[in-house]
């Protein structure tokens, strides 16, 4: 069985530095597929898409709302080609109806022990027009390492630096966060791995640099310190969502390794300052994800926001507009208030302003949009903070002895900056 599994193209987000990294769905579905199945796996964010050559079935993975019009595009040209198509990832959950139009098969919910089937299926000529598992999560004792190896690593790289690859220590989330559709996707229940089988795969891992894609670390203190024990002695470099606000688990991370934390600030309070002082105190940088846009923002806190990213010395800082994404609470009220502008996807990208602002126009808000990224790295460019959090790492892994030390891709002069210890590189 010949299948190809594509990656749909999207866009990076305005004002964002671009760079591409390995993506996690495709690698953790290709690791579920019968053994028979000769798959080729092609991501269009990083090489062309060519709709020849011998394919029995395309696979189609999506994980953005930002994907799925481009996703579609490639399902009909296949189709017409008579080719069967089959939809699975994030977005094909979110947008389930209207992909099926565009699919031989939709896929709904989590593929461990059940593309066994779905395959039988296909080569019977009888695929289902959707299996739907949304509400059958598997026990996660099933979920075994993803299939890294269909991916062709020198695509991923920026500037000569190798990006990190991409891992899960758990699934779902207990939190409910307004934007978020996680809790439709997953459920509101916080389900871990077995560390057995965490500890395997990162050691599997030929990649020292890591993203641990967890919705949040922060859901079970007990289970956050055994995990980043159980990392210490593996001596990998990662980022991640939020940690346990607490000194014992954020010592424990920064001794496993966490190099940078994407932490969400929503505010200017003292509790978000002193929640990156205590990230800064224990050695790990921060990314904050600011969004912007929310009904409690006037154009004047948004301003007083940017003047507070600054003065709490955010390492690097990513600001989208909030997006109301079907089957989340945002899209719920937007709706009902009769609020939404579009439901355009390819404007789902949160660089777009698709509904009305409650204290500003739609305009007003992209205004403010763009004001955000010119004034946070208006002294510094987004390329130098990245560089920086590159020195941090790379002395993290002089430091224990895991630094490669033929490694170009560590040379200061790709980024335009000098090189600061000749040791580098």
């Amino acid at each position: 069985m010949r299948f190809r599994l594509i990656y749909p193209k999207w866009p990076k987000l305005t004002g964002q530095t671009e760079f591409h990294l390995p993506p996690h769905g495709p690698v953790v579905f290709a690791a579920t597929l019968p053994a028979d199945v000769d798959v080729e796996f092609i991501d269009e964010n990083v090489e062309p898409l060519s709709f020849d050559g011998p394919i029995d079935c395309v696979g189609i993975s999506m994980m953005l709302t930002s994907q799925v019009k481009r996703g579609w595009a490639i399902a009909d040209e296949y189709r017409r080609r008579g080719v069967p198509v089959i939809f699975g990832g994030i977005a094909t959950m979110l947008h389930a109806e209207e992909t099926q139009t565009h699919a031989d098969a939709v896929f709904l919910g989590e593929a461990e022990g059940r593309m066994q089937q779905v395959f039988a299926d296909l080569r019977a000529g009888r695929l289902k027009p959707t299996y739907d598992f949304l509400d059958s999560p598997v026990p996660t004792a099933e979920i075994g390492p993803a299939r890294r190896s269909i991916l062709r690593r020198e695509l991923y790289h920026y500037k000569g630096v190798r990006m990190v690859d991409l891992f899960h220590a758990s699934r779902g989330c207990r939190f409910d966060c307004y934007p978020c559709a996680v809790s439709y996707l997953g459920g509101r229940r916080f389900r871990p791995r077995p560390f057995d089988r965490v500890v395997e795969e990162l050691a599997g891992i030929d990649n020292n640099r890591l993203f641990l894609v967890d919705n949040s670390l922060a859901q079970d203190k007990q289970w956050e310190i055994d995990l980043f024990r159980a990392m210490i002695p593996l001596k990998k470099k990662w980022c991640c969502h939020p940690i346990e606000d607490d000194d014992q688990v954020l010592d424990l991370a920064a001794q496993a390794g966490a190099w940078y934390v994407y932490q969400a600030v929503f505010d200017t309070s003292d509790f978000i300052r002193r929640r990156i002082a205590r990230y800064h105190a224990h050695g790990i940088a921060v990314e904050g994800t600011i969004l912007l846009g929310l009904d409690d923002q006037t154009e004047d806190d948004i301003k007083r926001l940017l003047d507070f990213l600054l003065e709490i010395k955010l390492d690097l800082a990513e600001f989208t507009v909030l997006t109301p994404f079907p089957h989340t609470r945002a899209r719920d009220d937007l709706a009902r208030e009769g609020r939404i502008l579009s439901s355009d996807w390819d404007l789902y990208s949160a660089d777009h302003v698709v509904y009305q602002p409650r204290h500003m126009s739609p305009d007003r808000l992209m205004e403010l949009y763009h004001y955000a990224w010119d004034t946070f790295y208006r002294d510094e460019p987004q390329t130098h903070r990245m560089y920086r959090l590159l020195q941090k790492v790379v002395s993290k892994e002089m430091a224990d002895g895991t630094h490669v030390a033929r490694r170009r891709d560590l040379a200061g002069e790709r980024f335009g900056r000098p090189v600061a210890d000749p040791k580098v590189g």
